[in-house]
């Protein structure tokens, strides 16, 4: 009997990386959830086993790197990487942005996907037909106001999975990255405003249907169960009321 596939899913204790590793389990792949907050990874892990699957929970910070060699040390071969891991930090002008928000950012969203990818790249290789998955965002493609920090983090992350793709060519291991447009979570948007759930609800004011973490989940999903001689290369998704990063459709 052939074992079952693992996948590792950083940021996994809410929104997108929690619906992905809940998507992945109903797939078929054991997954390894990994995240800083320990009993969110855990109660998740908890849920997905309830439900027939399987599923372990590993407490981690992506920018510790020697936290993330240990965790690594744990696989021998390995199906799927999903880095998730980031996120952004205000939305304050190039001006007068504050450089610790912006290398917080570049530490999660550039330096935690280098890492995890670094640390797992033997197992994945091992494995014969390995994945990675790199979630970056449309703000990996293009520029706007307020989002410079944000914006170029996700470009550095997007040009890691280029780069990655064109070095490892040949390998058994295909890159593919997923670059979600307006996605309204739980979390995203009230972290971005440090709390302000007021300035949160006004991304999304007027905008019939935003994209949900089950909606990227699915896409994920969809991405790493191709055929293994598939690669999707870059994947944008955005809600049909966005055509932009700068021109959404509001009502209102």
């Amino acid at each position: 009997m052939a074992a079952t596939p693992i996948a590792v899913i950083t940021g996994a204790s809410s929104g997108i990386g929690a619906a992905t590793a809940r998507t992945l389990a109903a797939a078929g792949f054991r997954v390894v959830l990994t995240a800083r907050r320990k009993d969110r990874i855990e109660a998740l892990a908890a849920e997905i086993t309830e439900a027939g699957h399987q599923a372990t929970a590993y407490p981690l910070d992506v920018t510790d790197r020697a936290a993330v060699d240990e965790f690594a040390t744990a696989f021998r071969s390995l199906a799927v990487l999903v880095n998730n891991a980031g996120g952004a930090l205000g939305a304050d002008p190039v001006a007068t942005g504050d450089p610790a928000d912006w290398r917080q950012m570049y530490e999660t969203n550039v330096i935690g996907t280098l890492n995890v990818t670094q640390a797992l790249l033997p197992a994945l290789t091992a494995s014969g037909d390995g994945t990675i998955v790199i979630l970056s965002s449309t703000a990996a493609l293009s520029a706007y106001e307020g989002g410079g920090g944000y914006v170029a983090a996700k470009h550095g992350e997007h040009v890691l999975a280029e780069t990655l793709r064109l070095e490892i060519v040949g390998t058994p291991v295909r890159v593919i990255e997923v670059a979600p447009g307006m996605v309204r979570t739980e979390e995203f948007a009230t972290t971005r405003f440090r709390g302000d759930t007021e300035m949160a609800a006004k991304v999304y004011a007027g905008v019939d249907a935003p994209l949900t973490a089950e909606d990227v989940a699915d896409t994920i999903g969809w991405a790493v169960t191709r055929p293994s001689h598939v690669n999707i290369d870059l994947l944008v998704v955005r809600p049909r009321a966005q055509a932009s990063n700068t021109k959404v459709h509001r009502t209102g």
